[in-house]
């Protein structure tokens, strides 16, 4: 069986493996499509913090159930499933508490534990969720857009929030997605004309903003005056997330769903003065994926603009070093299996 391993920054590898088989607890699945996600990007640059090497990538995953296994927790042979791909522990206080997504002993398939670029994947039948009317691709976007949306959840967003989503990439979009579906008032501020055009046109996002020292001027001339009082960063740039706490209404929220590897500075009598509540977002819960399979399946949430590039599974260490990092075009490859 074919299986592609990232064996160190910058290096593809693919092998050939024996065809894994379910331990107890564990399901068989075929794997579809793998998208790629900016974890994967960052590894293969040697930058992703909590990674080591060898690794197969691939967490955001379309799967075909092949053997529902000795615990199939209603699964079938045949249901196509999203795979949730954190793997917790059950025994923490983070899982005692209702709090899976960052179990203090979480390993993320494809992150910590060897993921899904390859045809056949054994994994916890629990982290499967079933869609009788979601493609493969849909399904492996899920994922994706469950970092949104617990990100929208972590804001507590209401309809009469004014929500500032810096960073219009594949996390931002999804941020996105869920801010537009809660009623707030959005805008989106990225430092690309391009990605903001993409917002506006395929998305439907009334308010953007290019990144700046004027920012803060128009955000407060969209607020009618007032800068917003939730900010949702979604860059992974430390400048960016420092800049936030000057963006935020006194009595604000600020989320951090983005990413870097190094320490966050800012201002504590400006963080006092205005009393801000800043906020950490990490993956997604169990029952974010249901309802977020639920959204799509309702067509309250369209992931047909996503896709920009697909390639199959054997061409990644060809295709992924030439056509797909470092490409500004890229908004979601997808791998097809």
């Amino acid at each position: 069986m074919l299986q592609i391993v990232l064996e160190k920054p910058g290096s593809f590898s693919a092998v050939d493996v024996t065809e894994p088989k379910p331990a107890p607890g564990e399901a068989l699945v075929r794997v579809h499509r793998v998208g790629v996600c900016g974890t994967d990007l960052h590894a293969f640059a040697g930058k992703q913090p909590f990674f080591s090497y060898p690794r197969v990538l691939g967490h955001e995953l379309g799967v075909e159930v092949v053997d529902p296994g000795s615990e199939p927790h209603g699964l079938k042979v045949g249901d196509r499933c999203s795979v949730e791909p954190y793997v917790n522990c059950g025994r923490c206080v983070a899982c005692r508490r209702g709090k899976p997504n960052c179990c203090s002993e979480l390993k993320v398939l494809g992150v910590h534990a060897d993921g899904g670029m390859r045809p056949l994947f054994a994994l916890p039948a629990r982290k499967l969720h079933r869609s009788a009317k979601l493609g493969f691709e849909q399904l492996a976007l899920v994922e994706t857009l469950g970092i949104g949306a617990h990100a929208v959840e972590r804001a507590a967003l209401q309809r009469d929030d004014f929500v500032v989503v810096i960073g219009a990439g594949p996390i931002g979009l999804s941020v996105i997605q869920f801010a537009l579906v809660s009623g707030a008032t959005v805008a989106v501020m990225d430092v690309s004309e391009t990605r903001l055009t993409f917002c506006r046109e395929k998305l439907g996002v009334r308010h953007v903003v290019t990144a700046g020292a004027e920012a803060a001027n128009a955000l407060k001339a969209i607020g009618g005056g007032d800068l917003p009082n939730v900010v949702i960063d979604a860059t992974g740039n430390p400048k960016s997330m420092a800049g936030t706490f000057e963006l935020a209404a006194h009595g604000g929220r600020i989320v951090f769903v983005g990413l870097f590897q190094g320490d966050l500075t800012f201002n504590d009598p400006n963080f006092h003065r205005r009393e801000l509540t800043v906020s950490g977002s990490r993956n997604s819960l169990p029952q974010t994926f249901r309802d977020i399979i639920a959204l799509v399946e309702a067509g309250k949430v369209d992931t047909s603009p996503w896709i920009t590039h697909r390639f199959a599974l054997a061409d990644t260490p060809r295709v992924f070093p030439t056509e797909i990092a470092g490409n500004p075009a890229v908004l979601k490859a997808m791998i097809e299996v």
